[in-house]
């Protein structure tokens, strides 16, 4: 995949991070922790500037963002409370846990989107509740910009950093946000058995 990134990058400037990155939010077996440290190595030899590598990287992410986050608008609370009444025992979800989480997202959204850019594995998943929750798109862009400010420049200083040894950043990275997603199928699974069995 390394291969093709750089390709892409290549032949594309920093309208190429803008599309990789833009791809890694709608797949996310497309890896920031690639894309943005080999840019930033890129930048260092002087064939693109560090800021306009970040620059690129944080307008693809964003772009990428929007579609999760129109589809959770598209859905909505109603619809999902709606599916919950239907399918919830099965999936561990009651009304009464989104109306929860809508309550608290309403109070807590901004932090919540802003370090959930910050996250890996946690990224791309937290444009869906935004948008579920209604949380104002200006609002969403500004929190989400935010923290992929601090992804994207974060990740390219270190293939500055790092030069040709920037993949190392993968081999650190990567793992967490498996944790991270093995956490939250770990606490689905948990929520699953417990309704099911009347817990």
């Amino acid at each position: 995949m390394a291969d093709w990134i750089k390709g892409v990058m290549d032949s594309l400037g920093y309208p190429g991070i803008a599309l990789l990155m833009f791809l890694e939010n709608i797949f996310p077996p497309i890896p920031s922790e690639v894309i943005m440290p080999m840019a930033g190595f890129t930048a260092s030899s002087g064939e693109l500037t560090l800021i306009g590598v970040v620059v690129a990287g944080v307008a693809g992410s964003l772009i990428g963002a929007l579609p999760w986050y129109f589809a959770g608008r598209l859905y909505g609370g109603d619809r999902l409370k709606r599916f919950a009444d239907r399918h919830g025992r099965w999936l561990g979800v009651s009304r009464d846990d989104i109306e929860r989480v809508t309550a608290w997202f309403g109070h807590h959204g901004r932090t919540a989107v802003l370090i959930g850019r910050l996250v890996p594995g946690v990224r791309t998943l937290i444009s869906a509740p935004a948008g579920v929750c209604g949380m104002p798109l200006l609002s969403f862009l500004i929190y989400s910009g935010i923290g992929t400010l601090g992804w994207t420049a974060v990740l390219a200083y270190a293939g500055v950093l790092l030069q040709s040894n920037w993949s190392v950043v993968g081999d650190y990275v990567g793992p967490i946000g498996s944790i991270v997603v093995g956490l939250i199928v770990a606490w689905f699974v948990v929520r699953l058995i417990r309704n099911r069995c009347g817990g």
